[in-house]
């Protein structure tokens, strides 16, 4: 009886002490594998009852085509990390617990912390779907010394399309033979881009509101706007005053400006840090300013990029309680720092900006507050609170590959804009 008594008191200690392990799958290279793995190391230090198991897994399209392969499987990680245009799939997938419901349950967390313009883009009716954790915008990044070269004021960045090719035109270096080696921009080959523009001229992607008030049905970018966008993009590539990448080619981009060939470059504000970085080790001057618009118009704002935290369903109700504690621990004011000054991406929430800015840490840091306060001067709309929808990487990849072809020479810019529009409505049809 006593052996018995004994083994049920081992039993129920060991029990008592076994860890709650879960898996966190995100799209971070580089650097920033280290970084969030640290993070995580300091929440399973708070929280020694659980066991976080962080893998890199690849691009946002890679972990959603390999988590929708572990839930065929039955054995689903539980946490992800996917981009903001995976947010409408997602929430009809029905494979996910709404962080809304956790809050609800949750006095400790205040949705109401969160920038408005982030919790706005991850919310649908009012309900918060995923956790906002790496959001960025995109910033024009310039080096000042090439435009003290050129005869540019090195404080006076392009607010315009027509002040970019102007000043394009005044970075551009030929070689003895007339062969351009240095030239005025470059941005990757994204549609993110397209959008922003969009949303900057306070016009909408898709119908129904960018899908914020019913499921869209069509796009609606083949118009003036959308057509202003891919006319400076192709009058850019026509005299050689921008490089394109391949298509999502970050890197390349990147390297483009590091290596001091082109003057400008439109990026995530993410690059903040490297960019800062990489200036210093190649001995130039780096400054950063709101994205150019198209000539004659308002600026509306930009959009939300990045990625947000999805909390998979489980059978275990502890496995999805240990989720919820990892996911609000990265969305909190410290975690929330030392992400944004280890990349850029900015803080998500309020009172980690606030504490920020009571440190004097953007004094020291100018070009990190810039993309804060891009975001914080856009006009709250159906456009810049960004699209919802399902067929959200098709259209993208429909964009871009008339845009392609556009550069390539194959189509006009109407053209272009028209095949998109073919090729995305197409998609959308599909996706019902």
């Amino acid at each position: 009886m006593r052996k018995l008594v004994l083994f049920l008191l081992v039993f129920i200690t060991v029990f008592s002490f076994a860890k709650v392990k879960i898996q966190f799958w995100h799209a971070m290279g580089g650097w920033r594998i280290d970084l969030i793995q640290g993070m995580v190391n300091d929440f399973m230090k708070a929280n020694p009852d659980i066991e976080v198991e962080v893998q890199y897994v690849g691009s946002y399209e890679e972990i959603l085509a390999k988590t929708v392969a572990a839930l065929q499987a039955g054995t689903p990680p539980h946490v992800v990390q996917l981009n903001e245009i995976s947010t409408k799939k997602m929430v009809d997938s029905g494979v996910i617990v709404p962080v809304e419901d956790l809050i609800k349950k949750d006095p400790s967390f205040d949705k109401n912390k969160l920038l408005p313009q982030v919790k706005n883009y991850y919310s649908i009716g009012g309900k918060l779907y995923s956790m906002p954790w790496n959001s960025s915008t995109p910033l024009l990044f310039y080096n000042k010394t090439m435009f003290k070269q050129a005869g540019l004021d090195p404080n006076k960045p392009p607010k315009t399309f027509s002040e970019v090719i102007s000043y394009s035109r005044k970075l551009v270096k030929k070689d003895d033979k007339g062969n351009i080696i240095k030239t005025g921009i470059t941005w990757p080959l994204y549609a993110w881009f397209f959008e922003q523009w969009m949303a900057e001229q306070n016009k909408l992607l898709v119908d129904n509101n960018n899908g914020r008030t019913g499921n869209p049905t069509k796009v609606v970018f083949n118009n003036e706007a959308g057509l202003k966008i891919l006319e400076f993009w192709n009058i850019l590539t026509k005299e050689g005053l921008m490089i394109n990448t391949k298509k999502g080619d970050w890197t390349a981009a990147r390297q483009l400006f590091i290596s001091q060939t082109v003057g400008m470059i439109i990026t995530s504000t993410s690059d903040v840090a490297l960019l800062t970085s990489e200036a210093q080790k190649q001995g130039f001057e780096i400054g950063a300013a709101y994205i150019p618009i198209p000539d004659g118009v308002q600026r509306a704002g930009v959009i939300i990029g990045g990625g947000s935290l999805w909390i998979i369903k489980q059978k275990n109700q502890a496995e999805i309680d240990a989720a919820w504690k990892l996911v609000k621990y990265l969305a909190d004011v410290d975690p929330q720092i030392t992400w944004h000054k280890g990349t850029g991406y900015f803080p998500v929430r309020l009172d980690a900006k606030e504490k920020l800015e009571k440190e004097g840490y953007y004094k020291d840091n100018p070009l990190h507050y810039i993309a804060i306060k891009q975001l914080l001067d856009t006009i709250p709309s159906y456009a810049t609170m960004g699209a919802v929808v399902g067929a959200f990487p098709e259209i993208r990849t429909a964009i871009e590959n008339a845009i392609e072809k556009m550069i390539n020479g194959q189509l006009t810019p109407k053209q272009a804009l028209e095949e998109a529009e073919k090729e995305a409505n197409k998609a959308i049809k599909q996706y019902f």
